[in-house]
């Protein structure tokens, strides 16, 4: 057993800086991940970070912007602490090491990104994700912060009071990839979730393999509600072949996205005639989408982003990576000839449930970066607000974990927030196949009861906890490696296909009726995975499959979201409700993991924090 104060779980932007911030706060703190640092898809954003930093900007109006990007669905408390806290965490980087691009005169250099009101996006080239990621980890190193390298968090040692509000956090289960032992990591003050997005629920995404939603899964389970899971954004400028991402950097400097009848759509068919191909994301997927639908796409498939007018000058200078992603995975020159770009799933804005300060409903449970749900992004995330979103929101969580004296937070938690209950009628019962869908192991392998759970003494001390969480991890693990049955990539492979198909920009209550049969089939068939090879040291095999059971519950937790808003909200399109619905729909969609049933309720967006109040208003670009 591994013994620390703080269990960092994940160490992308967000673990990093969560780690870095307890440790400023003298706590001994642990990076426990499936990746080295600098593997995390954190190195794969390309166009920068938000902070209001230069005179004629403020972070009020960076607050207003996120409020309006996030079509009135986050919460002030965490836009505000998000608008005021970014500024001083992009100058601690840079006084770290960050090699930001800069103007003549030695001033950071700042652009425009979409849905912003001032060119307040910093970054590093076409590179920001990959320079940030080194300049943190850097400071991993130069502190002797400890890195459990390719070590594979499995579940979390959690208490087994029946209320989850009564729950406590005592750490996690890791499987070590080189060797196969799985142990145990006890956190004496807390654990937090950094464990990154969940773009693996889909065959078309912009996110790395890695990306299988285990944080927000783990944490479901285990009780924390998951929070606003319908809101997926479609990134409008990736790579048809492969997903590959085309930062949004391109358009802030004045890229121009054409259809095949060579026209600027954005402007001449009306989609944003202010802001044009700098409109939100939301926005431009759903252009781009409708302008191929209506016969105008280029191969009945994508639409081109031109920047040759930029100039090779200005394009080797501040986008030169974005010409190697085109030339190796498109085979196109960027700078003699425009790019194919189509829609893509790229983030979730919904998340695991946290308050401004990371913390779940669990006692010492915390959450930080894209696996969590503050709610900053609501129903769209803007361009740029990615990245500081883990610096501000890492740096609280870690010190919050470590014993800092914070503000108490103003957004509530867990079930006791709850202003109603939710109502959805999907075609079949959702959630685990067996009877309490916790994961729980019994020595036979198969499912231990809730009353056989909640009886065990075991479940309640901290140590206790986490050695009888071991044990249930080894066992399953062991079941899995024994056990005769069906590969779990064809089950993976069914899981994506009909996210893509059924749960994309464009939505349908018949379609998200069938996509959660087919998730429910799925779930069936995973109920006979098996993994073929026996080894145990790097055994990729294994990995995945364990993973696809965290993609199984995040898909489905995505479908619910999806069919019970009954709305066009942000990212969120409803074939049969095309207008925002305020009066019924300025709520957060809730679920809960009930024993394995899914439970859905609503509770109220804040639209009102200690230092302002927002009014909804019409949302256009």
């Amino acid at each position: 057993m591994h013994e620390h104060d703080v269990i960092v779980v994940g160490a992308g932007g967000a673990g990093l800086r969560a780690a870095i911030a307890a440790d400023e706060e003298g706590a001994d703190v642990a990076l426990v991940t499936k990746l080295h640092p600098v593997r995390s898809h954190t190195g794969a954003a390309e166009g920068g970070i938000n902070a209001a930093l230069r005179e004629g900007d403020d972070w009020e109006l960076h607050a207003y912007d996120t409020m309006k990007g996030s079509d009135y669905l986050g919460d002030a408390p965490a836009i505000d602490t998000f608008a005021q806290d970014a500024p001083e965490e992009v100058v601690q980087i840079e006084h770290w090491g960050m090699p930001f691009s800069r103007e003549d005169d030695g001033r950071v250099s700042q652009r425009p990104f979409g849905g912003m009101s001032f060119p307040r996006t910093t970054y590093a080239g076409a590179e920001t994700g990959h320079h940030l990621l080194h300049t943190m980890y850097e400071q991993v190193v130069k502190r002797g912060i400890e890195v459990y390298d390719e070590w594979y968090v499995t579940n979390l040692a959690v208490t087994d009071h029946d209320d989850p509000e009564e729950r406590h956090c005592h750490g996690a289960v890791a499987y070590e990839i080189a060797t196969g032992n799985v142990e145990g990591f006890w956190a004496r003050d807390g654990v937090i979730l950094a464990t990154g997005g969940l773009g693996q629920a889909f065959d078309h995404t912009t996110n790395a393999v890695a990306n299988t939603g285990d944080g927000c899964a783990m944490a479901y389970r285990a009780g924390v509600p998951m929070e606003d899971m319908e809101m997926i954004q479609f990134h409008p400028t990736t790579l048809p072949s492969t997903g590959v991402l085309i930062s949004e950097g391109v358009r802030g400097e004045g890229g121009i996205l054409y259809n095949d009848e060579e026209e600027r759509f954005m402007f001449e068919h009306g989609y944003a005639n202010n802001d044009g191909e700098l409109a939100s994301r939301d926005v431009v997927s759903r252009a781009e989408l409708t302008e191929v639908n209506a016969g105008r796409g280029i191969e009945d498939e994508y639409v081109d982003l031109d920047m040759r007018h930029l100039g090779e000058e200005r394009i080797l200078d501040r986008l030169e990576n974005i010409l190697h992603l085109a030339e190796d995975f498109e085979g196109v020159d960027g700078l003699d000839e425009p790019m194919p770009v189509k829609p893509g799933q790229h983030y979730a804005m919904g998340g695991i449930e946290t308050d401004e300060n990371g913390e779940t409903c669990i006692s010492g449970l915390y959450a930080a970066g894209e696996t969590a749900c503050v709610s900053l992004h609501g129903a769209n995330r803007l361009g740029g607000n990615a990245l500081p979103e883990l610096l501000v929101f890492g740096a609280r969580a870690g010190h919050h974990a470590a014993g800092k004296d914070m503000k108490t937070a103003e957004i509530e938690t867990g079930r006791s927030a709850k202003s109603e209950d939710g109502d959805v009628s999907p075609p079949v019962e959702p959630g685990a196949i067996t009877a309490n869908g916790e994961g729980d192991v019994a020595a036979d392998g198969g499912e231990r009861s809730s009353s056989d759970r909640r009886s065990d003494a075991a479940m309640v001390e901290p140590k206790e906890t986490l050695e009888h969480t071991v044990q249930q991890e080894r066992e399953r693990i062991e079941s899995l490696l024994e056990a005769d049955g069906i590969n779990h990539a064809e089950v993976r492979s069914n899981v994506q296909e009909t996210m893509t198909e059924n749960v994309n920009v464009f939505r349908k209550e018949e379609s998200l009726n069938d996509a959660l049969r087919d998730l429910r089939r799925a779930r069936e068939r995973y109920e006979d995975v098996a993994v073929a090879d026996p080894s145990r040291t790097y055994n990729t095999d294994l990995i995945h499959t364990i993973e696809t059971r965290n993609i199984l519950d995040v898909a489905e937790a995505i479908t619910l979201g999806a069919l019970a808003r009954e709305e066009f909200r942000g990212a969120h399109w409803r074939a049969e409700f095309q207008e925002r619905r305020d009066e019924e729909w300025i709520k957060h969609t809730m679920l809960a993991w009930d024993d394995g049933t899914p439970e859905l309720y609503y509770k109220p967006v804040l639209l009102e924090s200690q230092w302002k109040e927002y009014e909804p208003k019409e949302r256009s670009y």
